[in-house]
Formats: C-alpha cells, structure tokens, sequence
C-alpha cells in the first residue's frame, strides 16, 4: 500500500503556491521550539463513499446511500481516535528529526499540552490555541501541524482514504512564519489498492492501517523540509532515533481481527452494512 501512495503524495506536497520553504538561516535563528498537532472541528472522520458513488447501488438494496455513509462513519471513528492522529503525526516528526540544535531543545510536549489543556484528551480542540501561552515556557517558535479533513471517499466502484492539512512553523514574537506545507493524500486519486467499504465496515482497522501509513509519510516529507541544507548548524551530537511511533493503535496491539461475520438475515442489523463480497 505504501508504495501505491507515494507517487501522488509527492506531487501533493510540492503543488500549490501555500508553500513556502525552511530557509537554513531562519532554521538557525530557532532557539527553542514547541510542537502542537491538532485536528480542525469538523474534520472527520467523513464518508462520502455511498452518497457520492452509485456503483453501490445493488450491494446496498433498500440502504438509503445517506444511511450507509452514517453508518460507515461510526465504524471509521472506532478505528482511530482523533487525539491518536495527531499524536502520531507529531511523534512521527520529532523523532525522526536529527539530533542537533534546535531539535535537541524542543519543548516538553507534555508541558505544552498542559498549558494548552489538551493533554490525554480525546476531543482535540477545534479552535486555534492561544499560543501565548506557551511563551513562558521558554518557547520561541511553534512548529504546527493541522488535519483539516480525513475520511472515505470513492470514484467508479474504487474507495480509499484520504487525508489533508497542512504543517507550518512561527516566530512566537511576531508571529512570523517561516515554513508552510500543505498536503493532502488521497487514494483513489493516486490509484492504490480498493479499500472495500464493506471490509471496513466489518474490520474498521483496515481504515486505521491506510491513514496512518498516509499519515507517516507525511510525517518523512515534514521531517526532510525541517532539515534545510543551507544552515550553519553544528552536526548532529547523536544518530538520529528510529521512529517513535507504535506501529498500532494503542489498545489494539495483539488483538486478532474479527471473524468473518455470518451471513446477514434479509433485514440488515442495526448500524451495520451489507456484508462484503466472497474472495
């Protein structure tokens, strides 16, 4: 799956005029960053797979498209939280960024969650934080990562995940900013493998396994744009770590997926979809 996203993430991630390059020597004037991630209200998870496609139209029966997208949605928002996308966009980065100045002097992300108060919470905020409040903890920049959207969509019988945001980084005093990136990860735009609706409906972590393998590759394109060429820094005082990030959900680590759920009566249960098709 990986490598089917990555040919059309490069291209959304270098596309459009909202970008604007880490220059080294802004880099250099950084003395110590805080990193927040945060999910717009609204965001997701969305699905727009049944409303917007009529190739399910037979699979669906009696299944108003309205319905079907509603009850697509509840199985997307059990496989991953909001609070865990976030979270692993940001831990994904900052561990992989090498160790050197001023990587090497972030800001505790526990004490910026803190003063924020969105430490350990699941509902992320919908609002921009009041980044003031960070200043005294010693912060001059912010370094920010926002998801705008994420879901299910589908074109033609063929539905995948999507993601967009964008990252960016600001000057505290002034509110400068220095580093912009939009993204946005689509993929039936890109041609990956079908994620099936109804495959998801019964397994919702093949929906967490696409977005987060989405979501760490954005996670590499922000680390190589917050690493310039051109800056005086002195070299890295340790090998840079692997990545941080576990690679599941927590909660769901050694959990056996579902068994293949038993053929439906002639009414479909409540909030559940048709069952997929035999392999």
């Amino acid at each position: 799956m990986t490598r089917s996203v990555l040919p059309f993430l490069a291209l959304a991630l270098t596309a459009g005029c909202a970008s604007q390059r880490l220059a080294g020597a802004d880099l250099d004037r950084v003395r110590r960053p805080a990193f927040i991630s945060r999910i717009e209200d609204g965001a997701g998870p969305k699905s727009v797979v049944f409303r917007d496609d009529s190739a399910y139209g037979d699979k669906l029966k009696k299944l108003e498209p309205v319905e079907a997208d509603r009850r697509l949605t509840v199985k997307l928002q059990h496989a991953v939280t909001r609070f865990e996308i976030s979270e692993r966009l940001r831990v994904n980065t900052l561990t992989q960024l090498p160790r050197e100045y001023p990587w090497t002097r972030v800001v505790d992300p526990a004490r910026v969650a803190s003063v924020l108060e969105s430490f350990l919470v699941e509902e992320v905020p919908a609002n921009a934080p009041d980044y003031d409040l960070v200043t005294p903890l010693g912060a001059d920049t912010i370094v920010e990562f926002v998801v705008q959207e994420y879901g299910m969509r589908s074109k033609g019988g063929h539905a995948g995940a999507y993601v967009r945001g964008y990252g960016r980084m600001f000057t505290l005093d002034g509110r400068s900013e220095v580093w912009r990136r939009p993204f946005e990860v689509d993929q039936v735009a890109s041609g990956a493998a079908h994620l099936d609706p109804f495959k998801v409906g019964k397994n919702p972590d093949l929906f967490r396994q696409a977005l987060t393998t989405m979501l760490d590759e954005v996670a590499g394109v922000f680390v190589k744009d917050l690493t310039p060429r051109d800056r005086r820094g002195g070299p890295p005082v340790a090998d840079p770590p692997g990545s941080a990030a576990p690679d599941t959900v927590p909660g769901t680590a050694g959990k056996s997926p579902p068994e293949p759920p038993k053929p439906p009566e002639k009414e479909l249960p409540a909030g559940e979809l048709p069952d997929p098709d035999p392999e």
